[in-house]
């Protein structure tokens, strides 16, 4: 692999215009269709395999021409204090309101309070649910000024008016401010570690162009395979972070390999064939992570999966190609002062540096911090303390995982958005008035084709689920017009994200025999409530399983890697504490609410039932990026002679700089999306940034040292007959240092570094 990347280095470095011109006509072509392509529709959630689902798609079957996945809202009016809603002309006002809302664009329906009877037993709230025929994102602004008008003309006349559902929710996006945040402080940690402006800058621009690129195709292919605001945020979140870092390695082996002396065009083939085989290997592990959530069975995750995977691939492709370009164009821009000055007085001195000599001149322009740095002090001090550093390691993560022994999955609704929106508010107004499980009720989907009295059958079995602990009340039954088919709803005396509510699901599904018993029909359970526990229940089945092989695949790849047994597992190890340690925090803030009011989050609750997922998967491709880019430096010591405890300290003093500003550049990155609005998107860049930094600082460069010191030897060790039968993956760029310089293959007869799978 270094070889052939070796080979593509010196390419591209060499034809950087072709390269450009082919990289800004890709970039042209994907803005080009994304301006042209139709805007993607909105297909709504679909989860395949879970009761609730298959009632879903039943009630579409069976009632059609209802616009089940049509927007909705639901406008509530509540009189002053000592008023009631139905009197004079607070009865007007509402009226009025609903009038309007019925006549306006798009509006399938809206309901009368007080012929429908939705008001609160106080008589002060009502509430009217207006239907569309288009989805929330379908929805013209007409559509939505005429609601938010109807709202503020009831306001005018003395009463609160808030609106909940999905009528106003316009699906959205990336604001910017997170994107601009994590570019902004990318900036400053990549000027501190370069101290170069051109080195600074050339990976965040090609990590811009990364990114431009793949949110154009999303966009692009959203209409054909319906994909959702939400897609494009992680694709962009990843793509960004990624692309940012897998570039600063390229630039910063560069930089490496001009103060050993080689000239531009063979240090940036060396970069290319030694950091980028990295590269290339850290993609492919935050590929097939990502890609591997398909096996989840969740289509949306899936889609999310596949699309940060490209971005992600994009990224690699442009570290491969691009950067070395780039490069060429700026040979001496993106080094330091100091070797930019050594390298302009030799020059007119003795004529240039040319090739690949310099001997010990080409080491005097070293930065001071490559021999003798943090990094390097670091690594002596955990070197010589091993165990105290494990175990403080070990205990502090274990203490941060703790919480997660209380995990409980949901998705939160509108009682996570923040009080100032009006959502909000009229979920507050709801449960103040008509009780907290007013918000979620449960849907009951009657199947009663082939029942002679079907109407008969379906009383029954409403009022046997009416007589259940924990119902309050239940709807009349809706029939379709083949009268075979018929729903009603259930609302639970709990919140739809109470646990209650949750054992009562239950609990009606598992006494189903015994209420249908007699009546010649079936029901089943479903509704925003009970979908969202269906796909916490399927997540959290799907977790060990995802776990496990995700854990599997780290083991296999690094065992190719590094051929060592005991380095794999380690690495295993120190993953699942990292992952454990930051769901763990994800719980302390958001489930149990410590310092949830400095990020935003209003309202506790369940943690949505996708980020234990995201964060195994993610998590995993972005801790193998750090265990690769600093273990194979180490490796790459060890087998050129030197010993254990030298070649850990060797790689800190080459990598623990650049590990350390990339992952503060991905924590940086992942934490500017806690400023989104959205209660997912701020999860997930909380729950990310977490983790990397807890994987990146405490795992990778304490965990790791401390492991490989108390080995010694033995993490270097492979069984013979293993070694035998493993390909040899050279991402350290062995063969680089056994080929004669300006070449691209390996002499005959060259000496191979010492064998280290020795027992």
């Amino acid at each position: 692999m270094a070889i052939f990347l070796h080979r593509v280095g010196r390419i591209a470095f060499r034809h950087r215009w072709y390269v450009v011109l082919v990289w800004a006509a890709v970039l042209a072509l994907a803005g080009f269709g994304a301006l042209s392509a139709p805007k993607a529709s909105d297909e709504g959630f679909s989860m395949p395999g879970i009761e609730s689902q298959k009632a879903f798609d039943l009630m579409e079957q069976r009632f059609p021409g209802t616009a089940a996945d049509g927007a909705s809202a639901r406008a509530v009016f509540v009189a002053p204090d000592g008023e009631r809603i139905d009197a004079g002309g607070n009865r007007r006002a509402v009226e009025a309101a609903v009038a309007s809302l019925a006549e306006g664009p798009q509006a399938v329906s809206a309901s009368d309070p007080f012929r429908a009877k939705a008001l609160s037993q106080d008589g002060r709230t009502a509430y009217a649910t207006v239907t569309y025929e288009a989805g929330p994102k379908d929805l013209t602004a007409a559509a939505r000024d005429r609601l938010k008008g109807a709202v503020e003309d009831a306001r005018g006349a003395g009463l609160t008016v808030e609106v909940g559902g999905k009528a106003l929710d316009e699906g959205g996006g990336p604001g910017g401010t997170a994107e601009a945040t994590g570019v902004a402080v990318a900036a400053l940690v990549l000027l501190v570690t370069f101290g170069s402006l051109a080195a600074a800058g050339l990976p965040l621009l090609t990590a811009l162009i990364g990114v431009g690129v793949s949110l154009a195709s999303i966009l692009t292919l959203a209409h054909a395979l319906h994909l959702s605001a939400t897609t494009s945020i992680l694709a962009m979140m990843l793509g960004l972070a990624v692309g940012i870092d897998y570039a600063l390695f390229v630039v910063s082996r560069y930089r490496e390999e001009r103060s050993r002396g080689h000239e531009p065009r063979e240090a940036a083939a060396v970069a290319a064939g030694t950091a980028g085989s990295a590269v290339v290997f850290a993609g492919l592990t935050v590929v097939i992570a990502l890609a591997g959530l398909s096996v989840v069975g969740i289509p949306m995750l899936t889609k999310m999966g596949l699309a940060a995977s490209g971005a992600v691939t994009v990224a690699v492709l442009i570290a491969l190609t691009l950067v070395p370009a780039l490069l060429g164009f700026w040979p001496n821009a993106v080094l330091t002062r100091r070797a930019r000055a050594g390298r302009a007085g030799r020059a007119g001195g003795t004529g240039g540096t040319g090739g690949t000599g310099g001997g010990r001149s080409a080491r005097d322009d070293a930065p001071k911090d490559a021999t003798e740095g943090w990094g390097t002090r670091w690594a002596r001090f955990v070197l010589r303390r091993p165990l105290p550093v494990l175990l403080l390691g070990v205990v502090g993560l274990g203490a941060l995982a703790l919480p997660m022994t209380d995990l409980r999955l949901g998705n939160p609704g509108d009682e996570a958005k923040p009080v100032s929106t009006t959502e909000r508010r009229a979920y507050d107004a709801l449960a103040e008035a008509f009780g907290p499980g007013f918000n979620g009720p449960l849907t009951i989907v009657v199947d009663a084709r082939g029942t002679k009295d079907a109407k008969d059958a379906v009383r029954t079995v409403a009022r046997r689920i009416g007589d259940t602990g924990g119902i309050v009340s239940v709807s009349p039954a809706r029939f379709n017009e083949a009268g075979d088919t018929a729903v009603f709803q259930a609302v639970p005396s709990t919140a739809p994200t109470d646990e209650r509510t949750k054992d009562l699901v239950t609990s009606i599904r598992e006494e189903r025999p015994e209420i249908v018993s007699g009546t010649g029909v079936t029901f089943a359970v479903t509704g925003t409530t009970a979908l969202d526990i269906d796909i916490a229940g399927k997540v959290q089945s799907a977790l060990v399983p995802y776990l496990t092989v995700v854990v599997g695949l780290a083991v296999i790849l690094l065992l190719l890697v590094f051929r060592s047994l005991l380095v794999p597992l380690k690495a295993a190890a120190g993953y699942l504490l990292s992952v454990l340690a930051s769901l763990g925090v994800v719980v302390l803030v958001f489930q149990q609410g410590h310092g949830a009011g400095l990020l935003g989050a209003e309202h506790t609750g369940p943690i949505m039932s996708l980020m234990p997922i995201f964060l195994v998967g993610i998590v995993f491709g972005l801790a193998m990026d750090y265990e690769v880019f600093l273990v194979s430096r180490m490796r790459e010591a060890y087998v050129h002679g030197r010993t254990p405890g030298e070649s850990v300290t060797e790689g800190f003093r080459h990598s623990a700089r650049v590990v350390a500003a990339a992952a503060l550049i991905m924590v940086a990155v992942f934490a500017g999306f806690v400023s989104e609005d959205d209660s997912m998107i701020k999860m997930i860049g909380f729950g990310l940034a977490s983790a990397v930094l807890l994987d990146a600082f405490v795992v990778r460069m304490a965990l790791v040292p401390a492991v490989l010191a108390l080995l010694g030897h033995r993490a270097w060790w492979l069984p013979a007959r293993l070694d035998r039968l493993l390909p040899r993956v050279d991402v350290e760029g062995e063969a680089l240092h056994r080929r004669p310089a300006g070449t691209d293959t390996p002499p005959s007869g060259t000496v191979a570094p010492r064998e280290v799978s020795r027992t």
